[in-house]
C-alpha cells in the first residue's frame, strides 16, 4: 500500500483512493463541497485544493535535507484538488499551510460573491457546510459591493423539493445523484458564467422515489423540503437515531423532534444498510401517525360502551381471560424482537395460546434498491424467534375453523388493512383485545383497547431482510418515560418553562408491547423481572442461538449486526453536516 504524508503524518493509504478518501480513512477532513463518496467526482468547486509535492531526491537516490535536517519537499507548481488526485507512494500533502489557506479563502470569497445573505430564514442554518466554512476557512468579509446576481426561487421540483437558485453553489451533487442512484436524468445546468442554474428538463418533475435525498445531498440551502420548510430551526430540535419501519429494509434514520412532536425524518448512514439514503415514502409516511390519533390510556368496554380504566385493570381483564379460555395471539411483523420473544414467552407459559405473525407484502413497492415488498419493518426477526408467518387469508380460515375464545392483536389489525372479512370474524368471537397505537375501526369490536407505544417511543431492535438486526431508541416521549428521555430533548424542550408555548407537546399514556405483554405475565403470578427493554435483549440474546453475544452497546458500535455472524467492521462513515446538533 503506498505510504503518503499528510500535514506531517505518515499514512497508509488504499491503492486507488483518491487525497480526499486517503485523508478520510485516517480522521482528516478536507473541506469539500461537491464530492461526495457516493458519487461521481465533478471536481467543481475547488474547495478542497490542497499542495502536493514529493520529497526531492539527491542523485544517489537519498533524501535533500534542508539546514534543520528536515527532507525537502519539492511541491507541484500548481495546487491540485484532493477529491480528483490518486494516492502515490511518497507523495506529500499540506492541507492547512499558507498557501492551501489563501486558495481556501479565495474559493469561500467567489462562493460568497452571489450568495444572498438570508441566513436568517433559511431552513438549512445551523447545518450548513457554507456557514461552517465561512467560519472556519474565510476572510470573513466581502469586497464585492456590485448588485449581486438574481437567480428563481421558490422553484418546486416536484411536490416535494423546492429549489432556490440563488443559495445554490453549482456543486453538481443533485445533478449527479439524479443521473446515478436515483436514475431520473431530469437535471442539468444551463446558462453560462454567472447566470448558471440548474433546471429540469421541459415537461419533468424531479420526483423519483428517493429524489428527496437531494434536500440533505445540498450543502447549502438551495434544496429544501416541502414538508419540513419553515417549521423549525435545527438547534431547536433533538434527533436521535433510529430504524425506519416502513418496509424490510430497515434504513438508519434520524427523528427530528421539537415540542414532542416529529417534525422530520432524515437519512442516517449505515454501510451496510442504507448507504447515506432513504426513501421518500419513508420519510413522509413515517412520522404523522406518531404524531396524531393516537390511543392513550386503556378502555374497557361496559355494555356497549368503552370506558376509561387504568392499565392494570385492563391487563387483568386480558390475563383472566387468557388463563380461563386460551385463545390467538396475533402480532403485527413490525413488533420489536423484544416484543415477540415475550409474546412467544407467554405462549409457552400458558401452553393454550397459539402465536403468528401477519405478513404485509405490496409488490407496487418494492424496487430493486432500497424499498422492500414486505411492509413489516421485523418479519426476519420473529421468524428467527420462531414465530410462524401467515396471511390475513389463511389466519381467516383458521379462526373460523377454530373458533378461539380470545383474539389477542398485538399492533396487527385487519380492519385498517382491509383484509377480507374480518369484520365478520371479530364479531362473532367471545373476547377482542385490540393492543395498538392508533385508533382504528378495530376499537368498535374491542372488548378491550390496551394503548401502545410507537417505534418512536420504544427502545428495542428490529432485524431487517438481510438478518441486520439494528438498535432502536426512544425519540419522542411518553407519560411513563418523562424521567427517562428528559435529557435527549432539545435545548428548547429541556430548559422551557411551563408558560413557554414549545413545552405542551402531547405525551401519550402508552406503553411498549413487551412492557403490557410482562403486565399480563404479573397479572398472572408469573415471575418475570424485566425493568428494561435491555433485560428482555440480554436474554433473549442468551436464549436464541442467532441472537448470540449481542447488545445494545455491540448494535449501536457497529450499526447493526448480522444474525448468526460475528460483527463488521464498520469503516469510515461520510457524515455531511457538522453543525447540525449530533444524534449521538
Amino acid at each position: 500500500m503506498p505510504t503518503i504524508t499528510i500535514d506531517g503524518h505518515k499514512i497508509e493509504a488504499q491503492p486507488g483512493k483518491t487525497i480526499i478518501e486517503a485523508a478520510l480513512d485516517s480522521g482528516i477532513v478536507i473541506p469539500h463541497f461537491c464530492w461526495h463518496p457516493a458519487l461521481s467526482v465533478a471536481g467543481n468547486c475547488r474547495m478542497c485544493l490542497v499542495r502536493v509535492g514529493s520529497y526531492k531526491k539527491a542523485a544517489d537516490g537519498t533524501l535533500e535535507l534542508d539546514e534543520n535536517g528536515n527532507p525537502v519537499v519539492q511541491w507541484m507548481p500548481k495546487l491540485q484538488i484532493a477529491c480528483a488526485t490518486p494516492v502515490a507512494e511518497g507523495m506529500v500533502v499540506d492541507t492547512t499551510g499558507d498557501k492551501t489557506t489563501e486558495a481556501q479563502n479565495a474559493v469561500m470569497e467567489f462562493l460568497l460573491i452571489n450568495h444572498p445573505l438570508d441566513c436568517p430564514i433559511c431552513d438549512e442554518a445551523g447545518q450548513c457546510k457554507l456557514q461552517e466554512y465561512a467560519f472556519k476557512h474565510s476572510r470573513g468579509e466581502s469586497r464585492f459591493v456590485e448588485e449581486k446576481v438574481h437567480k428563481p426561487k421558490r422553484v418546486h421540483w416536484s411536490d416535494r423539493i423546492v429549489f432556490d437558485g440563488e443559495r445554490c453553489i453549482l456543486c453538481s451533487r443533485c445533478i449527479r445523484f439524479a443521473n446515478e442512484i436515483a436514475q431520473q436524468p431530469v437535471l442539468t445546468f444551463v446558462e453560462r458564467g454567472d447566470h448558471v442554474t440548474i433546471e429540469l428538463f421541459e415537461g419533468t418533475q424531479f420526483d423519483s422515489p428517493y429524489s428527496m435525498n437531494v434536500i440533505e445531498l445540498c450543502p447549502v440551502g438551495a434544496l429544501t423540503s416541502a414538508d419540513f420548510r419553515f417549521r423549525s430551526r435545527v438547534w431547536e430540535m433533538s434527533f436521535t437515531p433510529s430504524v425506519c419501519p416502513g418496509c424490510a429494509r430497515g434504513c438508519n434514520i434520524n427523528i427530528g423532534v421539537r415540542n414532542n412532536e416529529i417534525l422530520r425524518l432524515e437519512p442516517r448512514p449505515n454501510p451496510h444498510v442504507n448507504q447515506y439514503w432513504m426513501c421518500d415514502d419513508g420519510r413522509l409516511n413515517q412520522y404523522r401517525w406518531v404524531n396524531t390519533g393516537r390511543i392513550s390510556g386503556a378502555w374497557l368496554r361496559q355494555g356497549s360502551q368503552l370506558q376509561s380504566v387504568s392499565i392494570e385493570q385492563a391487563l387483568e381483564v386480558v390475563a383472566r381471560a387468557l388463563a380461563d379460555q386460551g385463545g390467538m395471539l396475533i402480532l403485527s411483523g413490525s413488533l420489536t424482537n423484544e416484543d415477540g420473544y415475550l409474546a412467544r414467552k407467554l405462549a409457552t407459559a400458558l401452553n393454550t395460546l397459539e402465536l403468528v405473525f401477519v405478513e404485509r407484502n405490496d409488490p407496487s413497492f418494492g424496487d430493486s434498491f432500497l424499498r422492500c415488498s414486505d411492509r413489516n419493518a421485523n418479519s426476519t426477526g420473529l421468524e428467527a424467534l420462531g414465530i410462524k408467518r401467515v396471511s390475513w387469508d389463511q389466519l381467516a380460515a383458521h379462526v373460523a375453523s377454530r373458533k378461539p375464545s380470545v383474539l389477542y392483536f398485538l399492533g396487527a389489525d385487519p380492519l385498517a388493512e382491509q383484509a377480507t372479512g374480518w369484520d365478520a370474524i371479530i364479531a362473532t368471537v367471545p373476547l377482542v383485545v385490540a393492543q395498538l397505537t392508533n385508533h382504528s375501526p378495530l376499537e368498535a369490536f374491542a372488548h378491550v383497547v390496551l394503548p401502545a407505544s410507537t417505534y418512536a417511543e420504544i427502545e428495542g431492535t428490529f432485524t431487517n431482510i438481510d438478518g441486520w438486526v439494528q438498535h432502536l431508541r426512544p425519540a419522542v416521549e411518553t407519560q411513563e418515560t418523562l424521567r427517562i428521555n428528559g435529557m435527549k430533548q432539545s435545548r428548547l424542550d429541556k430548559f422551557g418553562a411551563p408558560n413557554d408555548r414549545w413545552t405542551h407537546g402531547e405525551r401519550r399514556l402508552c406503553r411498549p408491547h413487551w412492557q403490557l405483554i410482562a403486565g399480563i405475565a404479573t397479572a398472572l403470578g408469573l415471575t418475570w423481572h424485566y425493568s428494561t427493554a435491555a433485560d428482555v435483549f440480554a436474554e433473549l440474546s442468551q436464549t436464541v442461538p442467532a441472537f448470540g453475544g449481542m447488545d445494545y452497546s455491540v448494535l449501536d458500535h457497529f450499526r447493526g449486526v448480522r444474525l448468526g455472524a460475528q460483527p463488521e467492521p464498520l469503516g469510515v462513515v461520510y457524515e455531511s453536516h457538522f453543525m447540525k446538533p449530533q444524534s449521538e
